[in-house]
């Protein structure tokens, strides 16, 4: 009998219907490198690992062969990705589910996650790749550019270019000591794109080493999820400034931007976007648009038919790039080698074919496939039409996901693998740290380390460069004299004056909701008092229908469940759902997105969100003003034996 290979972990045997994906199977193999939440502690309840405990009191690593900071930079991302989970009903192609849904559901908040996911996954990763050409080009490295010239010209000179191209991107690939050693790696934030050499980071401090600015941060990875945030924020910002016609033609004649005037005084119009176009049109002497602009309404249905299809595509090629890094290098349970030997092998024929193609023969044949793309219209559309009819998903099968990359997981995809390996062993896995006050104005403590490869920079350059300078700072601060922010009493105002306003109306909430207003009882408690927050892994504070109460999940019973009960009544559950019955779950706002911009902005609270949870019969249960929102709907989906699609 051969022995297992050494990446692949260890298949438990059970029946086809009990582990219907590889992320079931996965999550409940027996694995060779074990955390915490796989080590059996003998116990038929669950375990807590410390959920409500400070981060270094946790066991580390919590899943075998992935750092805590690195599967808690998965989680928090995962809570902000996703938000309604629908059961799917027949295997996925790919082996794995919690895809995207063809016919997902658009909202402005779920854009705006997607944005920033491309921005940290996508973005991130052009700019770091550039900045290692940009390296290379410098000349900094002199070594290193020597080789890389010395091969390209020499393979040039005798026509082995594509091959040895080619064979190069194969080493990469299939031998990751290749990639460090070719590509020693780097901070971005240290690297001038323009110049190849050291730079001081943007943020003035090298706080962070994965990030664009190099901002300091607390827990790993989040400077580069505040960058993405502000690179929505920013985007728009503009946009609105464009609509209302922001310009310094408007400022009249003598008054500058900044000086004690009129202008100072009034609030920012950009922070208003509402009617923002209309009032820039009236205050020029038109009409509003919606009498006069009959393109108005036309433009803005367009728009917005367009903005699913278009948020969809921007999750494509996200998850394209998580997949295609997955696959590079594979992260614990998913196997490491079968992904990176399934890409190798894909550019052994163009290695193959190249090593016998001269470049005329390339040229030729390039033209006969351009000149057959561009003429042979009539045939393509009839082979297509075939295609359609006799194969409805043809396309669906030759995609990437369930072709090349087969098996090779998305973010969402391996973090809820890593979550059901912990329901497996009934070990929850902790959520990521409270991430509290801003991380100190201070480089990293592994900040300039393992940094000799880069030549030509004193180490009095590269401190300067990597710890912030407060001399600079105080010196700008005695310099800049302190104004007047009159605007700033003015918004003042109005925030003291609508805070009083939302207070008086959840006030009268209660009095609603006893007369049996349902809309007033899903309000009750929302605003959260405090940000620290205890529960869980098996109770979660929350309410049903404005009662105060705790959401269980059992597991010791025959068929775990999800229950809801009053505080006062502890034993008879008020409603009891089984974890195979759940249909579907939603995450639902405590208050409507208008109304959550006013009392977030009025009254600097959080507000705590809810849970719509359906079952197979169409039943619906809905859980307001969760304490651990995203922890309830983490454990819910998976706890149990369903395959989810992402809506």
């Amino acid at each position: 009998m051969n022995a297992p290979k050494v990446d692949e972990p260890e298949i438990v045997e059970a029946a086809p219907e009990e582990h219907p994906t590889d992320s079931h199977e996965l999550a409940n193999a027996d694995h060779k490198e074990k955390g915490a939440a796989q080590v059996d502690h003998g116990q038929t309840e669950v375990r807590d690992l410390g959920w409500n405990e400070n981060p270094s009191d946790i066991p580390n690593p919590v899943v075998g062969g992935l750092p805590n900071e690195e599967l808690w930079t998965l989680i928090r991302r995962f809570n902000k990705q996703m938000y309604h989970v629908k059961v799917l009903q027949k295997p996925p192609l790919g082996g794995l589910d919690l895809s995207i849904a063809d016919a997902e559901e658009f909202s402005p908040d779920k854009l705006r996650a997607n944005i920033e996911r491309f921005y940290m996954t996508v973005v991130v990763g052009l700019v770091g790749f550039w900045k290692h050409i940009a390296r290379l080009r410098s000349w900094r490295e002199r070594n290193r550019t020597i080789a890389f010239a010395t091969v390209y010209f020499g393979a040039w000179a005798i026509d082995f270019l594509v091959p040895t191209i080619t064979a190069f991107l194969v080493a990469l690939i299939a031998y990751p000591p290749t990639r460090t050693y070719c590509f020693p790696p780097a901070p971005i934030a240290l690297i001038d794109s323009k110049t190849g050499g050291v730079k001081k980071p943007t943020a003035g401090v090298l706080g962070s080493d994965n990030s664009l600015t190099g901002a300091p941060e607390k827990q790993q990875g989040e400077a580069v999820e505040q960058e993405a945030s502000s690179f929505v924020n920013s985007f728009t910002s503009i946009a609105i400034s464009s609509a209302a016609g922001k310009h310094p033609q408007g400022n009249p004649n003598g008054e500058e931007e900044g000086a004690s005037s009129l202008e100072d005084r009034a609030p920012d119009p950009t922070n208003m976007a509402l009617s923002a176009a209309d009032a820039k049109s009236s205050s020029a002497g038109g009409q509003p648009n919606a009498v006069h602009d009959k393109a108005k309404e036309p433009m803005s249905a367009a728009m917005w038919s367009k903005t699913r299809p278009v948020m969809h595509a921007i999750a494509d090629i996200s998850d394209g790039w998580e997949r295609f890094g997955n696959a590079l290098s594979p992260t614990p349970p998913f196997p490491t080698e079968r992904p990176r030997i399934q890409l190798a092998a894909a550019l052994v024929p163009i290695l193959l074919i190249s090593l016998f193609t001269s470049s005329y023969m390339f040229m030729k044949t390039s033209g006969l496939f351009v000149g057959f793309g561009f003429f042979a219209d009539p045939f393509i559309s009839r082979a297509l039409s075939y295609l359609n009819r006799e194969f409805p998903h043809w396309q669906k099968l030759l995609e990437l996901r369930n072709t090349l990359l087969k098996g090779v997981p998305t973010n969402a995809q391996l973090t809820v693998t890593l979550l059901r390996i912990g329901e497996a062993n009934k070990a929850p896995l902790p959520p990521p740290p409270y991430s509290g006050p801003p991380p100190p104005d201070a480089a990293h403590d592994t900040a300039g380390e393992g940094l000799e490869y880069l030549e030509e920079v004193p180490d009095d350059e590269m401190g300067q460069a990597i710890h912030p300078d407060t001399t600079a700072v105080a010196t700008g601060m005695d310099a800049a004299p302190k104004k007047k922010q009159h605007g700033r009493r003015i918004l003042s105002t109005i925030k003291g004056v609508t805070k009083g306003g939302v207070e008086t109306i959840l006030g009268t909430d209660r009095l609603k909701a006893a007369a049996g207003a349902e809309h007033a009882k899903n309000r009750l408690g929302v605003l959260r008092s405090g940000n620290l927050v205890t529960g869980g892994p098996i109770d979660f504070p929350c309410r049903y229908k404005g009662k105060k109460g705790h959401a269980y999940i059992t597991t010791t019973a025959t068929s775990p469940a999800v229950s809801w009960t009053t505080e006062k009544e502890d034993i008879d559950p008020v409603f009891s759902i089984a974890i195979a019955d759940i249909a579907e779950i939603k995450k639902v706002g405590g208050l409507g997105w208008k109304s959550k911009l006013v009392v977030g902005w009025a009254t600097d609270r959080e507000i705590a969100d809810g849970l719509l949870i359906v079952d197979k019969d169409g039943n619906q249960k809905q859980l307001t003003a969760i304490a651990l929102r995203e922890e309830l709907f983490n454990r819910l989906i998976a706890l149990g034996k369903q395959m989810w699609e992402a809506w």
